[in-house]
Formats: structure tokens, C-alpha cells, sequence
């Protein structure tokens, strides 16, 4: 498990995936089937897990999240990370801060809260709870307004902050004026693009980032990492045509929800049970929706499946 400090060479060697958590009826972690989970992501050389929306941390404990990282930390393997998410509140953050501080884990990422917030306060906050780790943390940001860029580059430049995940939403990920002032401050090595496969190759040619975020991925392993490798390599031809094959899983998850789709897709495609989702989060019931979903999720993970095939070395 990677326990050094994080580097912007951290960031770029796999996809950040950020995956849903498996959980018994009871809603207590599932350890059997999050091992499935990352052995499948593992399969598709993706070995970076950051634990945050999509595994519901929003809606976990000060003494659950201790209890959840102790039960993942146990299914890493040696070049595996693991990123936890703390807060969205100061005061849950604080303390769940505490926790991580006696364990190995580099860096955690601070959820973001949409409200009561200010930016001010939002810079000081981060300042805060990096201060009481003892190493810099991610910085989340998904709403224009939530932090202003000249105090998130400060806390970069401090050591606060040793990555910040962008996901703002635009129509045109090209047309970004808030990411472009950010890397005009900070540069682009330690700015994640934090809205998986969709605007990808955009912030990466547009914006020069150089890391990437995805849900999806937790389905398609191989060919998320194979979108990651051909942008490195210069090849958007690749790039794009490999971003379409997850487009249906993206819309279903931008037309239903980005959380509650994914979760769904990792159990309906067979590679684990994930079960319940956490408290003030409902599974998807509607049974058109899951018959949909069912196609799309089967589709993408036969398409891995080939990319896994093609990629693995012969037999000698």
C-alpha cells in the first residue's frame, strides 16, 4: 500500500477510480465483495481507489470510517492506494481526521460542503484540517463559487494541499474559464480531472492536465486505463473512440443518478454484490431503468473483457 508522500507522478499513473463500497443487508462493509471489486479494477491496472461519493462517505460516522478503512486497508495489495474521504463538515472532518492521523494513509480527501459555506471560510477550513493531519490533503471542488482559485493555489503552494479533483460541470469542457485561471495559479500537474471519461481529452489537450477521475471504471477497468495510456501517448484518436464505448453508462448515470447508477452496474454486471448504498441514499428500484441498465453495464464489461484478452502477455 502506498504510504509516501503524493507526487504529481502518483496522480498520472492510473486512473483515480472512484468506486462505489459494497455493503452487507446490515449496511456494515462487505470486505468479501469490495475484494472482488479491486481485484476486478486491479484486472484493468487501475490501483487507485479514492473512497468518496460514490462509496456514500458523505453519510459516514467519525467511528465508521475508522471501521471501514480498517476493513479495505487489509485488501490492498503493494502498489495499491488508497485515498479516504473525510467531512463534508468541518467538525466530522476534524475529527475524522484524528483517526486517519494514526494510520499510514498519505493524504485524504476533504468532501466538499455546499452549504453553510463560504469561500474564505472554505480556504481556512482546508487550512485547518491539513494543519491537524500533519500532511496536505485533496481539495474537492465541484461548484464554481465553493473556493476561490488564488486561496486553493496558496494552499497548494503551502503544502496544505498536494492535489485538487475539478469537477465542475460545463456544456463544453473546453470553455472552462474557472479551470484555466486555476492552472494559470497552480500549473496543471496536481489538478485531477474529476468527472471521468466524458470531458477527459478535453482538460487534458485544452487545460494540459495530465490525471483523471472515474466511476465508470469500476466496470471497465481496462478500457478507462486504456483512455489514460493513449492520452499519454498523444493518440486521441484512441482516446476517443475508446471515451464512446462508456458514453451509455455515463448518460444513464447523468440521467438517473451518477451514484446510485454506478452502484447498481457493479452488481448487475456480476462483479460484485454490492447491496444496500448507506443512509439517505435508495438503491434503484424502478425495474425499466435496471433492465436498461443491465444492457448497458453487460455491454461495457464484455468490452473489457476483449481489452483484458488483447492486452494480456502470451503464453510462453
Amino acid at each position: 500500500m502506498k504510504t509516501s508522500p503524493v507526487t504529481s507522478a502518483d496522480l498520472r499513473a492510473s486512473v483515480l477510480a472512484v468506486p462505489p463500497m459494497p455493503r452487507n443487508a446490515d449496511g456494515s462493509i462487505n470486505p468479501a465483495a469490495n475484494r472482488q471489486l479491486l481485484d476486478h479494477l486491479r484486472a484493468g491496472r487501475v490501483t487507485t481507489f479514492m473512497y468518496g461519493g460514490n462509496a456514500n462517505f458523505y453519510n459516514l460516522g467519525v467511528a465508521e470510517l475508522a471501521r471501514v478503512v480498517d476493513a479495505l486497508e487489509p485488501l490492498l495489495v503493494e502498489h495499491d492506494w488508497l485515498i479516504p474521504s473525510v467531512g463534508a463538515d468541518f467538525g466530522k472532518a476534524a475529527e475524522q481526521i484524528d483517526l486517519l492521523r494514526e494510520r499510514a494513509f498519505p493524504t485524504a480527501m476533504v468532501l466538499p460542503l455546499r452549504f453553510p459555506a463560504s469561500p474564505a471560510g472554505v480556504a481556512s477550513g482546508i487550512g485547518k484540517l491539513a494543519s491537524r493531519y500533519g500532511r496536505p490533503v485533496i481539495a474537492y471542488v465541484k461548484d464554481e463559487g465553493y473556493i476561490d482559485n488564488a486561496d486553493l493555489a496558496a494552499l497548494v503552494q503551502e503544502g496544505s494541499v498536494c492535489a485538487v479533483k475539478y469537477a465542475i460541470v460545463r456544456e463544453d469542457a473546453r470553455k472552462d474559464p474557472v479551470l484555466a485561471d486555476l492552472v494559470n495559479r497552480m500549473g496543471p500537474d496536481l489538478i485531477i480531472s474529476g468527472i471521468g471519461e466524458r470531458p477527459v481529452i478535453d482538460h487534458f489537450r485544452t487545460f494540459g492536465l495530465r490525471a483523471f477521475t472515474s466511476g465508470s471504471t469500476c466496470v471497465a477497468p481496462a478500457l478507462s486505463n486504456k483512455i489514460r495510456e493513449a492520452l499519454h501517448a498523444g493518440d486521441d484518436q484512441t482516446a476517443a473512440a475508446t471515451r464512446e464505448l462508456f458514453i451509455a453508462l455515463e448518460d444513464a448515470r447523468d440521467k438517473y443518478s451518477p451514484i446510485r447508477i454506478l452502484h447498481a452496474a457493479v452488481q448487475i454486471a456480476g462483479i460484485a454484490a454490492t447491496g444496500p448504498i448507506g443512509e439517505f441514499l435508495s438503491v434503484i428500484e424502478d425495474p425499466k431503468v435496471l433492465a436498461l441498465l443491465k444492457g448497458v453495464a453487460e455491454e461495457l464489461l464484455a468490452l473489457n473483457r476483449a481489452e483484458v484478452t488483447r492486452t494480456e502477455p502470451l503464453a510462453v
